[in-house]
């Protein structure tokens, strides 16, 4: 059981949000208008771990040592939204997601493949890391560039935890784990191939929704993401690549062979590919 231990070595490395948060450091003229409207944006986003849980723990049901486990995580990602919405409290009250905004972002993911869903979400995890580091440097308040580099360490230890899980599944179920993991680290590696970004929040999950069946479809702004990426915090391809180069690196460490280019884990794909089960989260 990975839970026992990986509440250990989180726990030792939480940050407290009244300690470890410069608020009397705040800079009211580094601050845009602009800028302030993507907190908002990404304190809603956040919020969606909570339908995110409700589908983990339904759909591991048999699983106790990682519905153990979402604890944490749904904790940790809960406090992110807290956080970003504090921020905005103090500074920017206006801006404060309602109620009826964060409820618009609970609505039911349809049943997954939980090997599939899993694989997707260590990849989130990565690629919130980078969105959060560029994010980061692209602020030039003191305080909300701090808040965006401990929510992306967060995020960097959620996707080692779920590597864990990831580790665990491939020691109990061999290539069918493999197959699931390769299937869709081929398709989270491909972002150069499609028009939006490759994340949890902006793949469609819930059919009888569609197309209102993203997270990001209903945030209040709902093309705020493009925007944010490409115009904004210029999310641009070098650092797309990093994401790439993590996902196969990590990816190579599990399946114990090297994987330099999406082509060579999309051969290992085909490999195991046959009697797999079709995941239901589509682009």
């Amino acid at each position: 059981m990975l839970y026992p231990e990986l509440f250990n070595s989180l726990e030792q490395v939480r940050w407290n949000m009244q300690t470890d948060i410069p608020w009397d450091s705040y800079a009211a003229d580094q601050l845009t208008a602009e800028q302030a409207q993507t907190i908002k944006m990404n304190a809603i986003t956040e919020w969606s771990a909570l339908p995110a849980t409700e589908m983990f723990l339904r759909d591991n049901r048999t699983d106790s040592d990682f519905s153990a486990f979402m604890s944490i995580w749904f904790f940790e990602e809960q406090k992110h939204a807290l956080v970003l919405m504090e921020y905005l409290r103090r500074f920017h009250p206006e801006l404060v997601p309602s109620e009826a905004e964060l409820q618009n972002v609970r609505f039911e993911f349809d049943p997954a493949p939980p090997l599939e869903t899993l694989m997707l979400h260590f990849c989130g995890e990565i690629r919130l890391n980078h969105w959060y580091r560029c994010a980061s440097d692209w602020h030039t308040e003191p305080v909300i560039k701090q808040i965006y580099k401990l929510i992306s360490q967060d995020e960097a230890r959620h996707g080692g935890a779920y590597l864990r899980y990831m580790k665990k599944a491939l020691n109990q179920q061999g290539d069918v784990a493999r197959a699931a993991f390769a299937k869709i680290g081929v398709l989270m590696a491909s972002s150069r191939r499609t028009q939006q970004a490759l994340h949890p929040t902006n793949l469609h999950v819930n059919l009888a929704l569609y197309p209102n069946d993203t997270v990001q479809s209903r945030v209040p702004d709902p093309v705020w993401l493009e925007r944010w990426l490409d115009q904004q915090i210029k999310f641009d391809a070098v650092w797309e690549q990093k994401v790439i180069q993590r996902i196969l690196h990590n990816l190579s460490l599990l399946f114990e062979q090297p994987f330099e280019t999406v082509q060579e884990l999309n051969r290992c794909r085909k490999q195991h590919a046959s009697g797999t089960t079709p995941t239901l989260i589509h682009v």
